[in-house]
């Protein structure tokens, strides 16, 4: 049984993620490789980031596995059925069992199905995709008895069978299996664009807040961990294996627990441990002290989401977080020699212009040294989705979009928007040279976020 895993996201094709040049090795498959080779599966991963399709469909055509598995997101989707098309269109790959996982084949369960798909792995990965393969290996055509799967049956019949559940321990997992790929590609390519290179790893699995915009397709609610010892251990080994800079630690809420970061911290204190790194976490799950057991352990950079400056765009997203708090601790994180980020969003339902006016205030206030911006998009099966598919503008076919590409009906129209992010984006930057003394940006700064604000107006007009 030859079993290949890939997960279709080639970053020569995205002009927009070239730019930016943040490339995260693919821990998902890592950890399902590790998961069957663990159980005697051995196993070979194409790593399609720094790749091309046209290799990848020649690595395909020689390797010709008897079961892939693709790790499927809103980012692969496109490619994804790109892949599956390839498959099921070539004779030379006739009878190999296409496998997907992730989290977009829960909601879009019926369409991958139908698009070729054999089976699909929905919810947490490892135990599935082990039984699944089993049941290949065995020639078993009644895949019934597998949990946490939907598969389509011969007269195309779509099954979805009871969730798996969860593992109990994920210090169970065995470490991702690195070996697989070629990390130096992804060093190469941080320090190239950056400065500095940097190393993917998560200490824990699920997230148990609630925001409305945020999808919960594979761990749902959940919150587990994994012991300050077993990531140390990790760090340790990947140390020794391989030469880079940083970790990024790519938990949602790093500091959820500050039993365990209290541990984590003195683990790395106590082994002696050298590590520089980064975190997301939430206002609300930071305070003076565990600012300090960050920095005490390594942390040089802190994500803080807000998403917005308005209270009550944050109350209408469900965040349960207070945009005051998010902008004292950015302050107390700095003050401590920790750089801040920030995540904000525009265009949720609901916001007016003296929303976004107050997020533009947000920035100046709190003054982090990064902030990312998006316009917000519906995922299937989050309760904004829910509260916007009615309002859906000229949706696209679901075969050659993504849920990245609904617009639905907000406060003003689309365009309104493009010019939104401009004004907020020259403001604040006009505030950070203004602060910083860099006088000679402020003229052409203020212009900027002048015509972004007439750009504006007018498309109110046209509402």
């Amino acid at each position: 049984m030859k079993i290949l895993l890939t997960h279709g996201y080639f970053l020569e094709e995205d002009e927009r993620e070239k730019l930016i040049m943040k490339p995260y090795v693919p821990l998902g498959i890592l950890y399902i490789s590790a998961y069957l080779e663990k159980n005697g599966f051995d196993n070979e991963i194409f790593d399609s980031t720094f790749s091309s399709f046209e290799k990848f469909k020649n690595n395909l055509k020689a390797a010709r596995p008897n079961v892939i598995g693709i790790y499927t997101n809103l980012m692969t989707k496109l490619n994804v059925l790109r892949i599956i098309k390839l498959i099921r269109s070539d004779e030379q790959l006739s009878g190999m069992k296409i496998i997907l996982g992730g989290p977009e084949v829960r909601n879009h369960a019926k369409e991958f199905l139908l698009h070729g798909a054999d089976a699909l792995v929905i919810g947490e990965g490892e135990e599935t995709m082990l039984q699944l393969v089993k049941s290949y290996v065995e020639n078993k055509s009644d895949l019934s008895s597998i949990k946490g799967i939907a598969f389509i049956t011969p007269d195309k019949s779509i099954v979805t069978n009871p969730d798996q559940g969860l593992l109990k321990s994920v210090d169970e997992l065995p470490f991702p299996n690195r070996k697989k790929i070629d990390l130096q590609k992804y060093f190469d390519a941080w320090k190239k664009a950056h400065g500095s290179s940097t190393l993917s790893l998560s200490t824990m699995r699920g997230c148990p807040y609630t925001c409305k915009w945020c999808s919960r397709a594979v761990y749902g609610g959940t919150y587990r961990r994994r012991s300050p010892k077993l990531v140390v251990d990790e760090i340790v080994t990947l140390q020794s294996q391989y030469t880079f800079d940083n970790i990024w630690f790519v938990d949602d809420v790093f500091t959820i627990s500050h039993k365990w970061l209290k541990e984590f911290s003195e683990e790395i204190t106590a082994r002696k441990v050298k590590v520089s790194y980064e975190i997301i976490t939430r206002a609300d799950r930071m305070n003076e002290e565990v600012i300090d057991l960050l920095v005490k352990s390594g942390c040089f950079r802190v994500w803080i989401g807000a998403e917005s400056g308005s209270q009550d765009v944050i109350d209408a997203m469900d965040r349960r977080v207070d945009v005051i708090q998010v902008r004292e601790m950015i302050k107390l994180a700095r003050k401590k020699g920790l750089q801040a980020g920030t995540f904000i969003m525009l265009g949720y339902p609901g916001e007016t212009q003296r929303d976004i006016k107050e997020t533009i205030r947000h920035l100046n206030d709190s003054a982090p040294d990064h902030f990312t911006i998006t316009l917000a998009y519906p995922i299937k099966g989050t309760p904004l989705y829910a509260e916007t598919e009615k309002k859906f503008i000229n949706p696209k076919d679901w075969e050659i979009s993504t849920d990245r590409d609904i617009d639905f009906k907000r406060t003003y129209p689309r365009r309104y928007y493009d010019f939104a992010l401009r004004w907020v984006h020259n403001e604040v930057a006009f505030k950070k040279n203004l602060r910083n003394g860099v006088l000679i940006k402020l003229p052409l700064l203020k212009m900027k976020s002048i015509a972004a604000q007439g750009g504006m107006f007018f498309q109110r007009l046209l509402k």
